[in-house]
Protein backbone atom coordinates (compact mmCIF):
# COMPACT_ATOMS: atom_id res chain seq x y z
CA UNK A 1 0.00 0.00 0.00
CA UNK A 2 2.95 2.09 0.87
CA UNK A 3 4.24 1.63 -2.83
CA UNK A 4 0.62 2.72 -4.15
CA UNK A 5 0.25 5.64 -2.12
CA UNK A 6 3.79 6.51 -2.54
CA UNK A 7 2.74 6.25 -6.92
CA UNK A 8 -0.66 8.25 -6.21
CA UNK A 9 1.18 11.03 -4.69
CA UNK A 10 3.76 11.01 -7.36
CA UNK A 11 0.94 11.16 -10.21
CA UNK A 12 -0.67 14.05 -8.08
CA UNK A 13 2.27 16.06 -8.27
CA UNK A 14 3.31 15.59 -11.88
CA UNK A 15 -0.53 16.68 -12.87
CA UNK A 16 -0.33 19.68 -10.79
CA UNK A 17 0.61 22.83 -12.51
CA UNK A 18 4.15 23.90 -12.09
CA UNK A 19 5.23 27.27 -10.99
CA UNK A 20 8.79 27.53 -13.27
CA UNK A 21 6.56 26.40 -16.21
CA UNK A 22 5.18 30.09 -15.84
CA UNK A 23 7.94 31.85 -14.82
CA UNK A 24 8.08 35.35 -17.02
CA UNK A 25 11.38 36.81 -17.62
CA UNK A 26 12.42 39.27 -15.60
CA UNK A 27 13.57 41.56 -18.31
CA UNK A 28 10.25 41.80 -20.00
CA UNK A 29 9.36 44.12 -17.41
CA UNK A 30 6.96 47.42 -18.36
CA UNK A 31 8.02 50.10 -20.28
CA UNK A 32 7.54 54.12 -19.40
CA UNK A 33 6.87 55.88 -22.23
CA UNK A 34 6.70 59.82 -22.30
CA UNK A 35 5.05 61.82 -24.53
CA UNK A 36 5.88 65.13 -24.19
CA UNK A 37 4.16 68.58 -25.65
CA UNK A 38 6.03 69.95 -29.13
CA UNK A 39 6.92 72.97 -28.48
CA UNK A 40 8.68 74.02 -31.95
CA UNK A 41 6.34 77.09 -33.64
CA UNK A 42 5.53 75.20 -36.50
CA UNK A 43 5.12 71.11 -35.00
CA UNK A 44 1.58 70.13 -35.28
CA UNK A 45 1.74 66.65 -34.56
CA UNK A 46 1.99 64.18 -31.60
CA UNK A 47 3.87 60.48 -31.94
CA UNK A 48 1.16 58.61 -30.64
CA UNK A 49 -3.00 58.31 -30.77
CA UNK A 50 -5.23 57.92 -27.28
CA UNK A 51 -6.12 54.64 -29.67
CA UNK A 52 -2.31 53.42 -29.19
CA UNK A 53 -2.35 54.49 -25.70
CA UNK A 54 -4.67 51.92 -24.94
CA UNK A 55 -2.99 49.47 -26.50
CA UNK A 56 0.62 49.77 -24.84
CA UNK A 57 -1.51 50.28 -21.46
CA UNK A 58 -3.31 47.17 -21.93
CA UNK A 59 -0.06 45.48 -22.73
CA UNK A 60 1.11 46.40 -19.64
CA UNK A 61 3.13 49.65 -20.22
CA UNK A 62 2.76 53.06 -18.32
CA UNK A 63 2.08 56.04 -20.23
CA UNK A 64 3.15 59.91 -19.52
CA UNK A 65 1.48 61.91 -21.64
CA UNK A 66 2.36 65.52 -21.02
CA UNK A 67 -1.12 67.75 -21.01
CA UNK A 68 -2.25 69.52 -24.55
CA UNK A 69 0.35 67.53 -26.17
CA UNK A 70 -2.01 66.44 -28.98
CA UNK A 71 -4.09 69.35 -28.85
CA UNK A 72 -2.63 70.53 -31.96
CA UNK A 73 -3.70 67.31 -33.80
CA UNK A 74 -7.04 67.72 -32.21
CA UNK A 75 -6.60 64.90 -29.64
CA UNK A 76 -7.92 65.94 -26.25
CA UNK A 77 -6.35 65.55 -22.89
CA UNK A 78 -9.32 63.60 -21.62
CA UNK A 79 -9.11 61.34 -24.68
CA UNK A 80 -5.15 60.03 -23.64
CA UNK A 81 -6.26 59.84 -20.18
CA UNK A 82 -9.30 57.57 -20.56
CA UNK A 83 -6.86 55.50 -22.80
CA UNK A 84 -4.90 55.10 -19.54
CA UNK A 85 -2.29 57.29 -19.54
CA UNK A 86 -1.06 59.21 -16.94
CA UNK A 87 -1.25 63.34 -17.77
CA UNK A 88 1.56 65.13 -16.29
CA UNK A 89 1.86 69.23 -16.07
CA UNK A 90 5.27 69.78 -17.12
CA UNK A 91 7.60 68.48 -19.68
CA UNK A 92 10.31 67.70 -17.47
CA UNK A 93 8.14 65.20 -15.81
CA UNK A 94 7.72 63.12 -19.19
CA UNK A 95 11.09 63.57 -20.40
CA UNK A 96 12.06 61.75 -17.19
CA UNK A 97 10.59 58.56 -18.57
CA UNK A 98 12.38 55.57 -20.08
CA UNK A 99 11.58 56.03 -23.40
CA UNK A 100 10.44 59.17 -24.70
CA UNK A 101 8.71 59.60 -27.96
CA UNK A 102 8.70 62.74 -30.41
CA UNK A 103 8.50 64.45 -33.30
CA UNK A 104 10.88 67.41 -33.33
CA UNK A 105 14.24 66.86 -32.27
CA UNK A 106 14.13 68.16 -29.07
CA UNK A 107 16.11 71.00 -27.58
CA UNK A 108 19.39 71.22 -25.75
CA UNK A 109 17.62 72.27 -22.57
CA UNK A 110 14.83 68.98 -22.69
CA UNK A 111 17.93 66.44 -23.26
CA UNK A 112 18.78 68.04 -20.12
CA UNK A 113 15.37 66.76 -18.60
CA UNK A 114 16.07 62.95 -20.00
CA UNK A 115 17.75 60.74 -16.92
CA UNK A 116 21.40 59.10 -17.56
CA UNK A 117 21.09 55.95 -20.29
CA UNK A 118 17.63 56.41 -21.10
CA UNK A 119 16.33 56.16 -24.88
CA UNK A 120 15.08 58.37 -27.37
CA UNK A 121 13.34 58.07 -30.64
CA UNK A 122 12.47 60.98 -32.95
CA UNK A 123 13.33 62.93 -35.86
CA UNK A 124 17.15 64.15 -36.35
CA UNK A 125 16.43 66.63 -38.85
CA UNK A 126 20.61 66.80 -40.18
CA UNK A 127 20.11 70.17 -41.43
CA UNK A 128 19.26 71.48 -38.33
CA UNK A 129 21.75 69.76 -36.17
CA UNK A 130 25.04 70.62 -34.58
CA UNK A 131 27.55 69.01 -32.84
CA UNK A 132 26.28 70.21 -29.68
CA UNK A 133 23.76 68.58 -29.72
CA UNK A 134 25.31 65.25 -30.40
CA UNK A 135 27.00 66.21 -27.40
CA UNK A 136 24.30 66.92 -25.13
CA UNK A 137 23.25 63.47 -25.94
CA UNK A 138 26.26 61.75 -25.41
CA UNK A 139 26.59 63.29 -21.96
CA UNK A 140 23.89 61.43 -20.96
CA UNK A 141 24.56 58.40 -22.51
CA UNK A 142 20.90 58.90 -24.38
CA UNK A 143 20.56 55.97 -26.77
CA UNK A 144 18.66 57.99 -29.88
CA UNK A 145 17.29 56.50 -32.68
CA UNK A 146 16.17 58.84 -35.66
CA UNK A 147 12.83 58.32 -37.73
CA UNK A 148 14.94 58.84 -40.84
CA UNK A 149 17.28 55.79 -40.11
CA UNK A 150 15.03 53.60 -38.53
CA UNK A 151 14.46 51.06 -41.00
CA UNK A 152 11.50 47.72 -41.62
CA UNK A 153 12.76 44.32 -42.35
CA UNK A 154 13.01 44.45 -45.80
CA UNK A 155 15.37 47.40 -45.62
CA UNK A 156 12.52 50.66 -46.20
CA UNK A 157 11.84 53.63 -43.93
CA UNK A 158 8.33 52.94 -42.95
CA UNK A 159 8.18 56.73 -40.91
CA UNK A 160 9.97 58.31 -43.96
CA UNK A 161 7.52 56.63 -46.53
CA UNK A 162 4.61 57.27 -44.70
CA UNK A 163 5.65 61.30 -43.71
CA UNK A 164 6.54 61.52 -47.66
CA UNK A 165 3.55 59.96 -48.93
CA UNK A 166 1.57 62.85 -46.59
CA UNK A 167 4.18 65.63 -47.65
CA UNK A 168 3.99 64.26 -51.58
CA UNK A 169 -0.41 64.81 -51.63
CA UNK A 170 -0.39 67.92 -50.07
CA UNK A 171 2.82 69.80 -52.22
CA UNK A 172 0.10 70.20 -55.41
CA UNK A 173 -2.67 71.83 -52.82
CA UNK A 174 0.55 73.94 -51.93
CA UNK A 175 1.51 74.73 -55.22
CA UNK A 176 -1.78 75.55 -56.55
CA UNK A 177 -2.37 78.14 -54.08
CA UNK A 178 0.58 79.47 -54.67
CA UNK A 179 0.11 79.94 -58.32
CA UNK A 180 -3.42 81.46 -57.75
CA UNK A 181 -4.21 85.24 -57.94
CA UNK A 182 -5.56 85.48 -54.41
CA UNK A 183 -2.24 84.59 -53.25
CA UNK A 184 -0.60 87.42 -55.80
CA UNK A 185 0.58 84.76 -57.66
CA UNK A 186 1.10 84.07 -61.57
CA UNK A 187 -3.07 83.30 -62.04
CA UNK A 188 -2.81 79.98 -63.70
CA UNK A 189 -4.48 77.20 -62.46
CA UNK A 190 -2.61 73.48 -61.67
CA UNK A 191 -3.36 71.39 -64.09
CA UNK A 192 -4.51 71.73 -67.63
CA UNK A 193 -8.37 72.88 -69.18
CA UNK A 194 -9.17 72.61 -72.53
CA UNK A 195 -8.07 74.94 -74.94
CA UNK A 196 -5.07 76.11 -72.22
CA UNK A 197 -1.55 74.73 -72.08
CA UNK A 198 -1.21 72.88 -69.26
CA UNK A 199 1.24 73.66 -65.68
CA UNK A 200 4.41 72.44 -66.14
CA UNK A 201 5.73 70.37 -62.97
CA UNK A 202 9.46 69.17 -62.44
CA UNK A 203 10.04 66.91 -59.73
CA UNK A 204 13.74 66.45 -58.32
CA UNK A 205 13.91 63.04 -57.03
CA UNK A 206 11.89 59.83 -57.83
CA UNK A 207 10.97 59.11 -54.67
CA UNK A 208 7.99 57.98 -51.96
CA UNK A 209 7.48 62.23 -52.37
CA UNK A 210 7.65 61.98 -56.31
CA UNK A 211 5.24 59.44 -56.80
CA UNK A 212 2.58 61.16 -54.61
CA UNK A 213 2.97 64.41 -56.04
CA UNK A 214 3.05 63.11 -59.01
CA UNK A 215 -0.09 61.23 -58.47
CA UNK A 216 -1.85 64.39 -57.92
CA UNK A 217 -0.47 66.89 -61.18
CA UNK A 218 -1.60 63.96 -63.69
CA UNK A 219 -4.93 63.79 -61.67
CA UNK A 220 -5.31 67.50 -62.35
CA UNK A 221 -4.21 67.58 -65.97
CA UNK A 222 -0.07 68.79 -65.27
CA UNK A 223 2.66 68.13 -67.95
CA UNK A 224 5.42 66.79 -65.42
CA UNK A 225 8.89 65.67 -65.86
CA UNK A 226 10.90 64.02 -63.06
CA UNK A 227 15.06 64.34 -62.42
CA UNK A 228 17.19 61.56 -60.41
CA UNK A 229 20.25 60.33 -61.14
CA UNK A 230 19.19 56.64 -60.47
CA UNK A 231 17.69 55.06 -63.14
CA UNK A 232 15.91 52.07 -61.35
CA UNK A 233 14.13 54.61 -59.15
CA UNK A 234 12.90 56.70 -62.57
CA UNK A 235 12.05 53.17 -64.26
CA UNK A 236 9.88 52.38 -60.99
CA UNK A 237 8.30 55.68 -61.08
CA UNK A 238 7.16 55.20 -64.78
CA UNK A 239 5.73 51.92 -64.38
CA UNK A 240 4.39 52.89 -60.97
CA UNK A 241 2.52 55.86 -62.35
CA UNK A 242 0.78 54.07 -65.47
CA UNK A 243 1.21 57.51 -67.35
CA UNK A 244 3.14 59.84 -69.64
CA UNK A 245 5.59 61.34 -67.87
CA UNK A 246 9.16 62.17 -68.44
CA UNK A 247 12.20 60.44 -66.49
CA UNK A 248 15.16 61.82 -66.90
CA UNK A 249 19.15 61.96 -65.18
CA UNK A 250 19.97 65.07 -63.81
CA UNK A 251 22.19 66.58 -66.08
CA UNK A 252 22.35 70.35 -65.90
CA UNK A 253 21.84 71.39 -69.29
CA UNK A 254 18.57 69.41 -69.48
CA UNK A 255 17.15 70.19 -65.82
CA UNK A 256 17.79 73.99 -66.48
CA UNK A 257 15.96 73.63 -69.60
CA UNK A 258 13.11 72.17 -68.06
CA UNK A 259 13.41 74.89 -65.01
CA UNK A 260 12.95 78.04 -67.74
CA UNK A 261 9.98 76.05 -68.55
CA UNK A 262 8.58 74.97 -65.04
CA UNK A 263 5.54 76.67 -63.48
CA UNK A 264 6.09 74.68 -60.43
CA UNK A 265 8.95 73.06 -59.19
CA UNK A 266 9.53 70.30 -56.19
CA UNK A 267 12.39 69.45 -54.76
CA UNK A 268 12.67 65.62 -53.16
CA UNK A 269 16.07 64.09 -52.75
CA UNK A 270 17.07 62.99 -49.87
CA UNK A 271 20.41 62.63 -48.19
CA UNK A 272 22.55 59.27 -49.59
CA UNK A 273 25.70 58.14 -47.42
CA UNK A 274 25.80 62.22 -46.15
CA UNK A 275 26.41 63.65 -49.84
CA UNK A 276 24.69 67.58 -50.88
CA UNK A 277 21.24 67.28 -52.44
CA UNK A 278 21.92 70.72 -53.50
CA UNK A 279 21.36 70.16 -56.99
CA UNK A 280 20.03 73.52 -58.02
CA UNK A 281 21.96 76.63 -58.47
CA UNK A 282 21.53 80.54 -58.16
CA UNK A 283 22.02 81.30 -61.40
CA UNK A 284 19.44 78.14 -62.85
CA UNK A 285 16.47 79.62 -60.08
CA UNK A 286 17.68 83.32 -61.77
CA UNK A 287 16.32 81.92 -65.09
CA UNK A 288 13.48 80.09 -63.74
CA UNK A 289 10.16 81.89 -64.79
CA UNK A 290 8.62 84.98 -62.73
CA UNK A 291 6.20 83.83 -60.45
CA UNK A 292 6.90 80.39 -60.67
CA UNK A 293 7.16 78.32 -57.19
CA UNK A 294 9.67 75.77 -55.49
CA UNK A 295 8.61 73.70 -53.46
CA UNK A 296 11.95 72.64 -51.43
CA UNK A 297 10.66 69.19 -49.52
CA UNK A 298 14.12 68.34 -48.58
CA UNK A 299 14.64 71.39 -45.94
CA UNK A 300 15.10 68.56 -43.15
CA UNK A 301 18.08 67.40 -45.33
CA UNK A 302 19.74 70.51 -46.57
CA UNK A 303 17.59 71.40 -49.44
CA UNK A 304 17.95 71.29 -52.71
CA UNK A 305 17.92 74.62 -54.16
CA UNK A 306 21.20 76.73 -53.77
CA UNK A 307 18.47 79.55 -52.81
CA UNK A 308 16.51 77.63 -49.75
CA UNK A 309 16.26 78.81 -46.66
CA UNK A 310 14.41 77.25 -43.88
CA UNK A 311 10.75 79.01 -43.42
CA UNK A 312 7.73 77.95 -41.57
CA UNK A 313 4.23 77.58 -41.30
CA UNK A 314 3.62 81.14 -40.24
CA UNK A 315 5.55 82.67 -42.54
CA UNK A 316 5.84 79.96 -45.51
CA UNK A 317 7.40 81.97 -48.70
CA UNK A 318 9.66 83.96 -49.64
CA UNK A 319 10.67 85.60 -53.51
CA UNK A 320 13.85 85.52 -54.57
CA UNK A 321 14.34 86.65 -58.49
CA UNK A 322 10.94 86.84 -58.27
CA UNK A 323 10.13 83.01 -57.93
CA UNK A 324 8.23 81.77 -54.70
CA UNK A 325 10.25 79.52 -52.56
CA UNK A 326 8.17 77.56 -49.87
CA UNK A 327 10.79 75.89 -47.80
CA UNK A 328 8.79 74.37 -44.34
CA UNK A 329 10.52 71.59 -43.20
CA UNK A 330 7.72 69.48 -41.83
CA UNK A 331 4.96 69.95 -44.59
CA UNK A 332 3.09 66.76 -43.00
CA UNK A 333 2.21 68.70 -39.91
CA UNK A 334 -0.42 70.61 -42.19
CA UNK A 335 -2.25 67.96 -41.68
CA UNK A 336 -1.32 67.39 -38.16
CA UNK A 337 -4.23 64.71 -37.11
CA UNK A 338 -3.69 62.48 -40.57
CA UNK A 339 -0.06 62.38 -39.52
CA UNK A 340 -0.46 61.36 -36.00
CA UNK A 341 -2.31 58.70 -36.77
CA UNK A 342 0.28 57.59 -39.63
CA UNK A 343 3.26 57.73 -37.29
CA UNK A 344 1.30 55.91 -34.73
CA UNK A 345 0.49 53.08 -36.24
CA UNK A 346 3.86 52.39 -36.80
CA UNK A 347 5.35 53.37 -33.94
CA UNK A 348 3.18 51.41 -31.43
CA UNK A 349 3.99 47.87 -32.67
CA UNK A 350 7.87 49.16 -32.41
CA UNK A 351 6.92 49.86 -28.93
CA UNK A 352 5.58 46.35 -28.43
CA UNK A 353 8.59 44.62 -29.55
CA UNK A 354 10.87 46.48 -27.84
CA UNK A 355 8.85 45.18 -24.72
CA UNK A 356 8.71 41.59 -26.11
CA UNK A 357 12.79 41.17 -26.25
CA UNK A 358 13.14 42.74 -23.14
CA UNK A 359 13.77 46.36 -23.71
CA UNK A 360 15.71 48.63 -26.26
CA UNK A 361 19.12 47.39 -25.61
CA UNK A 362 17.89 44.00 -26.45
CA UNK A 363 15.97 44.81 -29.44
CA UNK A 364 18.90 46.97 -30.74
CA UNK A 365 21.42 43.82 -31.04
CA UNK A 366 18.60 41.53 -31.78
CA UNK A 367 17.12 43.10 -35.12
CA UNK A 368 19.46 44.40 -37.57
CA UNK A 369 16.81 46.64 -39.08
CA UNK A 370 15.78 48.39 -35.96
CA UNK A 371 19.91 48.69 -34.78
CA UNK A 372 20.12 50.68 -38.23
CA UNK A 373 17.82 53.74 -36.94
CA UNK A 374 20.14 54.35 -33.62
CA UNK A 375 22.69 57.00 -34.02
CA UNK A 376 23.76 57.77 -30.55
CA UNK A 377 24.42 54.43 -27.89
CA UNK A 378 25.71 54.76 -24.72
CA UNK A 379 28.29 58.23 -25.22
CA UNK A 380 29.09 57.19 -28.85
CA UNK A 381 27.93 58.65 -31.98
CA UNK A 382 27.03 55.38 -34.15
CA UNK A 383 25.90 56.42 -37.03
CA UNK A 384 29.17 56.80 -39.51
CA UNK A 385 27.75 59.69 -41.93
CA UNK A 386 26.45 61.99 -38.85
CA UNK A 387 29.51 61.26 -37.60
CA UNK A 388 31.48 62.53 -40.26
CA UNK A 389 28.81 65.68 -40.94
CA UNK A 390 29.96 66.87 -37.36
CA UNK A 391 33.08 65.84 -37.92
CA UNK A 392 33.14 63.53 -34.65
CA UNK A 393 34.06 60.48 -33.33
CA UNK A 394 32.60 57.60 -34.71
CA UNK A 395 32.44 53.83 -32.98
CA UNK A 396 30.56 51.29 -35.10
CA UNK A 397 27.55 49.73 -33.36
CA UNK A 398 28.27 46.35 -34.36
CA UNK A 399 31.54 46.53 -32.83
CA UNK A 400 30.06 47.51 -29.70
CA UNK A 401 27.19 44.42 -29.95
CA UNK A 402 30.64 42.09 -30.53
CA UNK A 403 32.19 43.31 -26.99
CA UNK A 404 29.32 42.62 -25.59
CA UNK A 405 28.91 39.37 -25.88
Amino acid sequence: MGQIKGTEELTKTSLSPQESLLKVKKNNSSLVIGVPKERSLQENRVSLKPESVAVLVGHGHELVVESSAGKTAKFSDQEYSEAGARIVYSAKEAFESQIVLKVEPPSIEEIGYMKLDSTLISAFQTGKQSPDYLNELNSRRITALAYEFIEDKVGGLPLVRSMSEIAGSAVMLIAAEYLSSVSNGKGIILGGVTGVPPTKVVIIGAGTVAEHAARAALGLGADIQIFDNHIYKLRRIKHALGHQVYPSTIDSAILTTALKEADVVIGALRLEKGKSICVVTEEMVGQMKPESVIIDVSMDQGGCFETSKLTTHKNPIFRKFDVVHYCVANIASRVARTATIALSNILTPILIQIADHGGIEDMIFAQAWFMKGVYTFKGNVTNQHVARKFNLKHRDLNLIMAARF
